[in-house]
């Protein structure tokens, strides 16, 4: 969920239908959950880095 919302413009209720049917605030505590992840702890910041240029390749 939190790359759907980082790389498409796909809106919060968008990306949980494509979730099979997950609520906007569902996506939203996902993302919000992996950016305070993201936020302390080095390692997963460059692992989520890697599979946004990846996919973007």
């Amino acid at each position: 969920m939190y790359l759907s919302k980082t790389l498409t413009p796909r809106s919060f209720p968008e990306i949980g239908r494509r979730f099979g049917g997950r609520d906007h605030t569902t996506v939203l505590h996902a993302v919000r959950k992996i950016e305070e992840l993201i936020s302390g702890d080095t390692k997963l910041s460059h692992e989520v880095e890697l599979l946004k240029r990846l996919i973007n390749e």
